[in-house]
């Protein structure tokens, strides 16, 4: 099982997510994927079992993946201040992959219906629908 983790900025989240994986789940392959290096250096550290920044890398790793984490941004073209470029996007949206997108507020979209909850609580209900998945 392949699981992509996309993050920009500063890839706090991302590492939060790559830490929460490898601590709770065993045997799945995690890739960090980072907007830019920053955020890639920060989820390698976290655990990640490979790395790779930038569109090309998204726009590949998408395609592989069993399984992309992110935050809502990540499917919404110059989202995170720019850095999701159209290309990035269109990679993630139209991926087969089933995609577990943490709402923030960041991204300025409003998901009706979904409260508002720390980061860790979203990251804690991926991880469990990651495992319900994969039937671990």
């Amino acid at each position: 099982m392949c699981v992509v983790v996309i993050d920009g900025m500063g890839g706090g989240i991302g590492k939060l997510i790559i830490e929460k994986i490898k601590t709770e789940l065993d045997g799945i392959e995690v890739i960090a994927v980072g907007t830019n290096t920053v955020a890639t250096t920060v989820m390698i550290k976290a655990g990640a079992d490979f790395g790779a920044t930038g569109e090309n890398a998204v726009m590949y790793n998408a395609g592989r993946a069993d399984y992309i984490i992110g935050v809502m941004g990540i499917i919404f073209a110059n989202s995170m201040h720019g850095e999701v470029s159209p290309k990035m996007a269109e990679a993630v949206s139209s991926s087969a992959a089933h995609k577990m997108l943490i709402p923030i507020d960041k991204c300025n979209v409003t998901v009706m219906g979904v409260s508002t909850s720390p980061i860790q609580v979203y990251i804690s209900e991926a991880v469990a629908k990651l495992r319900e998945y994969a039937a671990f």
